[in-house]
């Protein structure tokens, strides 16, 4: 077994336990020691280490407030993140359902439109139909009124034309009436 000292009054080599080399480094190795220990370093070695260690675990608390703040910040983006979606979708769908009703109201005044412009090609056509009926009418008149002139100019007689103008104003005063 191996020794530190060999209290033995002679060592191996043969020389005294005193002239061992071992044992002056021991010495005031444990002296050194001895004295630190009355200087009270153990205690300043200890408070040292206490304040590390309260240092280190003000450190682990700060860094853990940090990360709930950061886990609350995070969850606060992505609470807001979602919800800027929701609206984003709900705009979509509101101009969807906008343009629809605009394509639709669009629709229905183009229909709106055709069939007044219909209404009134129709009131053209008749206007013109009826235009067209007055004056193929008044055309018939007229030329019968000359037809008729013609014929009662060449037979006629002043007997029978004073009464024909009798029958004919009879019979406009019953038209008129």
């Amino acid at each position: 077994m191996f020794t530190l000292i060999n209290l033995s009054t002679l060592n191996a080599s043969g020389a005294h336990w005193y002239t061992d080399s071992k044992l002056w480094v021991l010495i005031p190795l444990i002296l050194f020691f001895a004295f630190i220990f009355k200087k009270g370093a153990h205690k300043a070695i200890g408070s040292a280490l206490d304040e590390r260690s309260t240092r280190i675990k003000t450190e682990l608390d700060e860094a853990k407030r940090l990360r709930e703040e950061a886990q609350a910040l995070l969850a606060s983006y992505q609470r807001k993140q979602k919800e800027a979606e929701e609206q984003a979708q709900s705009i979509i769908k509101q101009a969807r359902s906008d343009a629809e009703n605009m394509a639709a109201q669009a629709r229905k005044d183009l229909s709106e439109r055709l069939e007044r412009r219909a209404a009134q090609a129709e009131a053209k056509i008749a206007s013109a139909e009826a235009k067209a009926m007055a004056d193929v009418k008044s055309k018939a008149a007229d030329m019968a009124l000359a037809t008729a002139e013609k014929l009662l100019r060449s037979e006629v007689t002043t007997a029978k034309h004073a009464d024909l103008v009798k029958t004919g104003i009879s019979q406009i005063g019953k038209s008129f009436n």
